[in-house]
């Protein structure tokens, strides 16, 4: 070929970073969506983290006046704090890791083990930064004169609000392949979106939290789970689609949900 022929289709071919960028391509999608999950690491939640450590006056000052608003309708409403006492009990992190391990168990009896480690890997991880970032922030709870509830250890992010945006994100990601009806899945993301709203809510409408610890546990939960689909979407387009076995209808169902739902 001659010289000017190969300068033409060097011309021709985008440049190597917009390739890489381009979600038409394999790679270009696989970077795009690492590069989402990274933005949504680094940028809300750590602003927040570093706001919270720095005691910026304002923030400050948003937290205490929620937080004292709250406890004031907790002190005059003890049916309130019954109910937010038995909500942030019944979807506290605990429960909240076995309902997931029940799940985790169930994909694994209908074939779809990589949406099961999926899962697995989600809980883990967002269970784990959680407790190191307390360390690492170093926050102390609020305190209240006349106290509904207590809680031990550090506040920022709230454990509870993260574990249950972990939730949250594995009954759509799981569940929403196996739902048609447009009634069912919207029944489904309002259920997703009271596990974490309300139990966000109940920790500090029970003073033990800050409501910027709940919005970094919502923010961090999030964060994990588009961190983990962006790396399990990245694993699935190197090493392929998982074959599919027609000798059960079962496992044919929980194949192809685990592949919808790892972004085959």
């Amino acid at each position: 070929m001659s010289t000017s022929g190969t300068r033409t289709l060097e011309a021709a071919r985008p440049p190597s970073w917009r390739r890489r960028l381009d979600p038409d391509h394999a790679r270009g999608l696989r970077l795009t969506l690492a590069a989402t999950a990274a933005f949504l690491v680094l940028v809300p939640f750590s602003l927040l983290a570093l706001l919270v450590l720095r005691a910026w006056a304002p923030l400050r000052r948003v937290d205490e006046a929620v937080t004292e608003a709250l406890h004031a309708y907790a002190l005059d409403h003890p049916a309130w704090v019954t109910l937010m006492r038995i909500w942030t009990d019944v979807f506290a992190p605990m429960p909240l890791r076995a309902v997931a391990l029940l799940v985790v168990i169930w994909l694994l009896r209908r074939g779809a083990r990589r949406l099961a480690l999926w899962v697995t890997t989600t809980m883990v991880v967002g269970g784990s930064l959680g407790p190191l970032l307390k360390l690492l922030v170093g926050r102390d709870r609020p305190e209240l004169l006349d106290p509904v509830a207590r809680a031990a250890g550090y506040s920022f992010p709230s454990g509870h609000a993260l574990n249950a945006a972990l939730a949250a994100g594995v009954l759509l990601v799981v569940f929403l392949p196996y739902v048609g009806r447009a009634a069912s899945r919207v029944a489904l993301w309002v259920a997703a979106a009271l596990i974490a709203v309300v139990t966000g809510l109940s920790r500090v409408a029970l003073g033990v939290h800050f409501t910027s610890d709940v919005v970094g546990g919502w923010l961090l939960g999030l964060a994990v789970i588009s961190a983990t689909t962006a790396a399990f979407t990245i694993w699935r387009a190197h090493t392929g689609p998982r074959p599919v076995h027609r000798d059960g209808g079962g496992d044919v169902g929980a194949a192809e949900a685990d592949k919808r739902s790892t972004g085959g």
